[in-house]
């Protein structure tokens, strides 16, 4: 897959985004404000939800432009730079004339492509191709969905797009509001060096009391920074209550979080390590082809006696038995669960062109 060249505005790591997820009355946002900007002056960005793109219709939905003016006094008085989302084209045109800073793209906007196109139009046709822009993943794990919406803001001349890793909806996300699949954000590290990743633990976690845990495995990862949602009295928040932390845990999180430093490790230990890896992830994908090799084989005995592909009682007796040995050798349940269903799937379809194989070359 070719993607084109881009990168973002290098800030000092790790760059953070604070502030409420609702913008609800002006002695909110200036009591959170006011509390970052003395507690955690490392914080350079305020963010606050002006649109609020809701579920449901009952839902609070944000205050809409008047809380543009509060922002707008926010910067003045505290000389914070603030950002908020943005939906629709018009929103642009309001941002700038209160003078927002930056501008975050949410999950479902960045889900669809056709409301891209007109917001980076509508950036193109303003000339403010240099506004700072946040783009969160789309709702779905999709790299190429979320690296699309970066390149179409890209494409029409914008200068700095930064990555939001906000984690994903699925059927089950386990303890957490979002499942935070990692290994989505490393791809698009991997794909895209050049650009900043963000986290936003706050929507991951769902929870407060996971938002700690999720900024440090944020870090860890080499991401390049948090967006995250502060309130100065989360219980009464209109949206959001249960994942907003407050000034005070904001400045004790950034105290206890540990930025990793590669100088001052041992780059002889951890070269040594890499190699071990690399010869045992080798090792892994021989079996894997000795495994693929035997699924071929059992396709054709299947084949013969007119047996079904899938056998559900033997693939509930293989998991079982692969659980139970996870669990004997302290390795994540999870972890090997996911592994195997991998490996099940991919055997089916061996098993399947195996079989498909075997019948064009009979009938040639």
């Amino acid at each position: 897959m070719f993607i084109k060249p881009f990168h973002s505005i290098k800030r000092e790591k790790p760059l953070v985004i604070a502030g409420p997820c609702s913008a609800e009355s002006y002695e909110q946002v200036l009591q959170t404000a006011e509390s970052i900007a003395v507690s955690s002056p490392s914080v350079h960005w305020f963010r606050a939800g002006v649109w609020k793109s809701r579920t449901r219709p009952s839902q609070f939905e944000g205050i809409g432009s008047e809380a543009l003016k509060w922002l707008s006094q926010i910067k003045a008085l505290t000389g914070l730079k603030v950002c908020t989302e943005v939906i629709k084209p018009e929103h642009i045109e309001l941002c700038l004339k209160h003078g927002i800073d930056g501008l975050w793209i949410g999950a479902r906007t960045s889900t669809n492509p056709f409301m891209i196109e007109e917001l980076a139009k509508c950036l193109q046709h303003l000339k403010v191709t240099k506004l700072p822009l946040f783009v969160k993943n789309p709702l779905n794990p999709d790299v190429n969905l979320w690296i699309g919406a970066m390149e179409r803001f890209y494409n029409v001349g914008c200068e700095d797009i930064t990555a939001v890793h906000r984690g994903f909806s699925l059927v089950d996300n386990g303890k957490y509001r979002q499942k935070p699949l990692w290994q989505v954000p490393i791809e698009l590290k991997r794909l895209l060096p050049d650009v900043s990743v963000l986290c936003d633990p706050s929507h991951i976690a769902g929870e407060r009391q996971y938002v700690y845990e999720i900024s440090q495995m944020a870090m860890d990862l080499s991401l390049d920074g948090l967006m995250i949602e502060v309130h100065h009295n989360p219980e009464a928040a209109k949206t959001d209550s249960n994942q907003q932390i407050t000034p005070d845990e904001l400045k004790s999180l950034l105290e206890h979080l540990n930025i990793p430093n590669s100088e001052n490790r041992s780059l002889s230990d951890i070269t040594a390590i890499r190699e071990r890896i690399d010869f045992i992830d080798d090792d892994i994908m021989d079996f894997l082809q000795k495994r693929m090799a035997q699924s071929e084989a059992l396709a054709r005995i299947k084949h013969q006696e007119n047996m079904s592909l899938f056998q559900p009682d033997r693939w509930q007796e293989v998991l079982n038995d692969r659980l139970l040995k996870a669990k004997q050798k302290g390795l994540s349940q999870n972890f090997i669960k996911i592994i195997f269903e991998q490996i099940h799937e991919e055997s089916i379809k061996v098993q399947s062109y195996a079989i498909k194989k075997n019948s064009l070359q009979k009938e040639n």
